[in-house]
């Protein structure tokens, strides 16, 4: 199946959840919050974007992008650039990071 046909499946299936106009950014915090595992908790707009990143370096990291440190004292994740991502354009960056959901929701087993 093409990426493009199975990011749509994943959203569809996510939809009945959290809303029909999911798109990425509603998929990178659902992960960043799922990856931060401190369940429904308040978060200022710096945690917002902080739980986005944490998102991001989960996908990213499979591809080699980032490497896990750990948890700090407050039990937030933390890793570091281990490789440069290439200089990508916005819709190579848009597949890689489709993808990475992919993988990812087959990892939890969301999808088959």
């Amino acid at each position: 199946m093409d990426t493009e046909l199975e990011f749509q499946n994943i959203t569809k299936q996510l939809a009945h959840q959290f809303g029909e106009d999911i798109d990425i950014q509603g998929l990178l915090f659902i992960i960043g919050v799922q990856e931060l595992g401190k369940g429904k908790i308040k978060l200022s707009k710096n945690q917002k974007l902080d739980v986005m990143h944490i998102a991001i370096c989960t996908l990213l990291e499979p591809y080699g992008y980032y490497e896990f440190e750990g948890l700090d004292i407050d039990g937030w994740p933390h890793w570091k650039s281990s490789e440069k991502l290439p200089p990508l354009k916005p819709g190579q960056q848009q597949a890689i990071i489709k993808q990475a959901m992919i993988d990812y929701f087959k990892k939890i087993e969301l999808i088959p």
